[in-house]
């Protein structure tokens, strides 16, 4: 977090990554059509609300933090993601998944759970979770 400049903004929406910085200068980079970019912040006690993920201001509760992972397509019930994730010191963890699905996306912390329905399907689907209570 210290070495995040502090003149960008960076954010991530279901097609491209957002650039700008307080000259106001922008730039977007489009994402691969066939993957989407989903950021989560499981929480114990506090959150925040965001739709689009912000990767220089959005901060999670649990940051640094060993955390199980589990991401099963709804359709299919193929195992998309699973095992031992880190967040990062933002209190984030992110997930390259396919586009076009639904998915369950399970999180575990010691004897804290929580799961959420996801999506990648539509233009406005979040690509930052932050209601991912661990309870």
């Amino acid at each position: 977090m210290a070495e995040r400049p502090q003149n960008l903004i960076a954010s991530v929406t279901p097609t491209s990554l957002q650039l700008s910085d307080d000259a106001g200068r922008e730039a977007e980079l489009p994402l691969p059509p066939d993957q989407f970019y989903l950021s989560v912040a499981p929480f114990v006690e506090a959150t925040h609300e965001c739709a689009f993920h912000s990767l220089t201001t959005c901060r999670g509760e649990l940051r640094s933090r060993e955390i199980s992972v589990s991401v099963v397509d709804s359709s299919s019930g193929e195992v998309l993601e699973e095992g031992t994730r880190t967040t990062h010191d933002n209190g984030f963890v992110g997930f390259w998944l396919p586009r076009g699905i639904t998915a369950e996306l399970t999180c575990t912390l010691e004897d804290y759970t929580g799961t959420a329905s996801i999506s990648t399907q539509a233009e406005d689907d979040l690509t930052c979770l932050t209601s991912l209570q661990l309870t």
